[in-house]
């Protein structure tokens, strides 16, 4: 019933009243990032969603927009400043998914939302955490875990879409405090994890490689 009925209705009150409650904040934000690095302000991606339905991401601006010679993105850890440190640290550079929950892409507590270059590289298991919106607050959290596997995290969020209830969200929900207190400790803010499709491509290499 809840799952059905009531997390939805539940995600946009919450959702808009937190909104509307931080837009002072939600400008403090989009000007310091508009003033050290320019336009756009917000980040904006493909990604997946319920029913692997693709949808655009919105989150706060974390890199500059730096290239190589040949018009190429230099690698995340050189474009990443140190208020986009800050920013991921915080989370605060996931407020704007505020919006994502509101229109229905995603919901407050549910799978991070992959981009959608990584479908192919997901199992038929793995692929069940798309029975469920993504979220702005992972799984994960409930365990403690700032930096899983993609395993790790794939199988924390398999095992929520396949149990959702009113008790996992409000556990879930009450870990958030201590997990920001968490990536602070850790600095978070400059763990980059390998992206899923090179990582497991680069697996499927070595097996191929080595007889794996």
């Amino acid at each position: 019933m809840y799952k059905d009925y009531i997390k939805r209705p539940l995600d946009i009150v919450l959702s808009g009243l937190l909104l509307f409650a931080i837009i002072p904040l939600f400008l403090v934000i989009a000007l310091v990032i508009r003033i050290q690095l320019g336009r756009p302000i917000i980040f904006s991606q493909e990604r997946i969603g319920k029913d692997q339905k693709q949808f655009f991401i919105h989150k706060f601006r974390t890199m500059t927009e730096e290239k190589d010679e040949n018009g190429n993105y230099f690698p995340d850890e050189k474009r990443l400043t140190r208020w986009g440190k800050y920013l991921r640290s915080t989370s605060l550079d996931e407020l704007p998914e505020l919006i994502n929950i509101i229109k229905g892409d995603m919901s407050i507590i549910g799978p991070r939302p992959m981009p959608t270059r990584y479908l192919p590289y997901m199992s038929g298991e793995e692929n069940r955490r798309h029975n469920v919106r993504g979220g702005l607050i992972p799984p994960e959290i409930m365990y403690g875990d700032t930096a899983p596997t993609w395993e790790e995290q794939f199988s924390y969020e398999v095992k929520y879409s396949d149990h959702v209830t009113f008790k996992t969200d409000l556990e879930i929900f009450i870990h958030v405090f201590k997990m920001l207190l968490k990536r602070n400790k850790e600095n978070y803010g400059e763990y980059i994890r390998p992206p899923l499709d090179k990582e497991r491509a680069n697996n499927v290499s070595e097996e191929v490689l080595f007889g794996g």
